[in-house]
């Protein structure tokens, strides 16, 4: 966009912007110059220096872009020695400062990329392209700084708790988000969900019919209708389950990708954490991820598995879980309900409490495919359970059947 095309807002606007960052540079400036002076390792005092003097050009840049938009020189207003003699710099002793240093640099890298979209600026532009890329060599260098200065091992080797500050990075990045839960197989929770509902209804209704006219015909009008019920439920919800983990995924993976393309200096060291945390060492996990970052879109992948614990092909299929959980829950359902199209009476009831605590004991051992526990104590868990439910039921179904209801 020509400068003489600028609206008078569209101007004033990104003056404001321009302003902004020509007062964090320069208190970026400041900050490391004073850090700098006091810093007694010689070969950390001087990157820091350098640094201070990349701030400084980056604000001699800013400046230049002001004038030739006709705003005022700008005049620092910051501290004499930035954020330096702050207290969360001086609590921490210089290494603090730095990690506190390193993520002030990741957040310029992201802000100064929004506004790549967001000023419009062809002169601003150009700017931030350079600032940008010194900001992602200046969040390197100060990683280096760390991990050759922390706490000596046993062995005389310097290394970086990983973890520390994997965790702190994703404090960062998260915002608290909670990740997606893992599902659950459809099928045998499916037919469970149906078998001890529809189970429950059959032997309700039974006890509440016992001894009358039609009896058969109202505990197959309830059980069928249950087993409906309970299929289109379990489907739906299956469904909508999948749906949703699918939905969840695929925001998380365009929040990494946004990530990356803004800061792939701090895409490319939560990675290396990763690796580093998993028994990975350092210069290792440096090395293999450099190696991974040369295709894009396998850093993308490679950073989303490590992040959610999944990948795509993980994911349940909506349709897929909605008809295994719908077809698994009409099957458990049906079970109860079968002696009733060939037997009535006490004899029908007898019949389907027994076909049904069978079915309870498969389902329960079945679970143990999934679980740690054994097959047998899963089976008579789940039988336990059915009978202590049908029992209930039934004496449920007794009471209001001999009380008029």
């Amino acid at each position: 966009m020509a400068d003489e095309a600028l609206t008078e807002s569209r101007r004033k606007k990104i003056l404001s912007a321009l302003e902004s960052n020509w007062q964090a540079e320069m208190e970026g400036y400041h900050t490391y110059l004073t850090l700098a002076d006091r810093d007694s390792d010689p070969v950390r005092a001087q990157v820091l220096r350098h640094l201070a003097a990349a701030e400084m050009e980056h604000a001699a840049l800013w400046q230049s872009r002001i004038t030739a938009l006709g705003g005022p020189e700008p005049v620092y207003a910051g501290k004499p020695g930035g954020e330096a003699d702050s207290l969360s710099h001086q609590a921490g002793g210089i290494l603090m400062s730095l990690r506190r240093l390193e993520i002030e640099e990741s957040r310029d890298i992201a802000k100064y990329g929004a506004q790549l979209q967001e000023l419009g600026d062809e002169g601003s532009i150009e700017i931030l392209h350079h600032v940008i890329e010194d900001e992602q060599e200046h969040h390197r260098e100060l990683g280096s700084l760390l991990r050759g200065h922390y706490t000596p091992t046993a062995s005389g080797a310097h290394r970086v708790d990983a973890k520390a500050v994997l965790e702190e990075m994703l404090a960062k990045r998260s915002n608290g988000r909670k990740q997606p839960g893992t599902w659950i197989s459809d099928a045998i929770y499916g037919v469970n969900d149906g078998l001890g509902s529809i189970f429950g209804i059959v032997s309700g209704v039974s006890g509440a019919t016992v001894g009358t006219t039609g009896e058969t015909k109202y505990v197959l009008l309830a059980g069928l209708s249950g087993m409906i019920a309970s299929a289109l439920s379990m489907g739906s919800g299956a469904y909508l389950a999948a749906k949703s983990q699918r939905e969840i995924y695929e925001a998380e993976v365009q929040r990494e990708r946004e990530a990356i393309r803004l800061n792939p200096a701090e895409a490319r060291e939560l990675l290396a954490l990763y690796y580093q945390v998993k028994g990975l060492p350092e210069d290792d996990a440096f090395h293999v991820v450099d190696h991974i970052a040369a295709d894009p879109d396998q850093m993308l992948q490679a950073l989303v598995r490590e992040r959610l614990g999944s990948t795509e092909e993980a994911l349940s299929k909506p349709m897929v879980s909605a008809l295994s959980g719908a077809l698994s829950t009409a099957v458990g359902a049906i079970i109860p309900v079968i002696p009733f199209f060939f037997l009535g009476g006490v004899t029908a009831v007898v019949v389907a409490a027994i076909v049904s605590l069978i079915a309870h004991f498969a389902v329960g051992a079945a679970k143990s495919l999934i679980t740690v526990r054994s097959w047998w104590s899963s089976g008579l868990e789940m039988t336990l359970v059915g009978a202590l439910e049908g029992a209930v039921t039934y004496g449920i179904g007794i009471l209001l059947g001999t009380g008029g209801l």
